[in-house]
């Protein structure tokens, strides 16, 4: 384990419980302990409660909760008119749960501007993998002439779907993901998505940062709503204008 985090006090190490400090009293960095497992109960755990891990393949397994946070409220996804005139071409079909450990693997292998290498290592695949088999975590996938060429993941508790990672082969097609998710969960009733860190991208559909207090509030009240626990292979998604 690396030194800097046996020297630093300050932030605790997990043992076998699934105890973690909480996020309101930490640093705006959002760094709140190291270790533990990567178990699908901790998981869940940690999420409940504002946390997510995220760490590179040579440190140990770091937890977050930074502050500000950002999210998406489904009915604030922003269409501009070139992406709108790129939806009335219906050039994509969407799915949703039809190939999950595909798009987690696309997630981790596809190339991205600025980033070397990636965090989503195989002990984290297999982690969110498990959480799919188990139903809480969710892929939507992207195709053109029935091949993927984009798509997303995350999980979903109560009536919060927490982003974790997309990819985009094609033009547009994590965008379209994206709208398609959106305008999915507005319609079942869901609060918001957990974009966790300030993305300009996202930033450019509508997410925007709020104070972790807020949203670590508005998380405990969506908590406590009915989950849509299971596959998501039923739902469906067709732009309309």
């Amino acid at each position: 384990m690396s030194s800097m985090f046996e020297d630093d006090y300050s932030i605790p190490s997990l043992d076998k419980s699934y105890i973690f400090p909480d996020p309101r009293y930490s640093a705006d960095e959002g760094l709140l302990a190291f270790g533990g497992d990567l178990s699908p109960n901790r998981i869940l755990t940690a999420y409940r409660k504002g946390i997510f891990p995220w760490f590179n393949k040579d440190d140990p397994i770091l937890w977050w909760s930074p502050n500000p946070r950002m999210i998406l409220y489904p009915d604030e996804f922003k269409v501009n008119k070139s992406f709108k005139r790129f939806l009335r071409q219906e050039r994509y079909k969407i799915k949703f749960d039809n190939a999950f450990e595909e798009v987690i693997n696309y997630c981790s292998n596809v190339d991205r501007d600025g980033q070397n290498g990636t965090w989503l290592i195989d002990d984290m695949k297999n982690a969110y993998i498990e959480l799919f088999q188990m139903g809480f975590a969710h892929s939507i996938e992207v195709y053109e002439n029935d091949i993927l060429v984009g798509g997303l993941y995350g999980l979903s508790m109560g009536r919060v779907f927490f982003g974790e990672s997309m990819f985009s082969l094609k033009s547009n097609a994590s965008k379209v993901a994206f709208k398609a998710l959106t305008d999915v969960l507005n319609s079942r009733g869901y609060d918001f998505i957990d974009c966790q860190v300030k993305n300009d991208y996202l930033a450019q559909m509508g997410a925007k940062d709020i104070s972790r207090d807020k949203f670590l509030d508005e998380l405990e009240e969506s908590l406590t709503r009915s989950s849509d626990l299971g596959s998501w292979q039923d739902f469906k998604w067709e732009y309309k204008d």
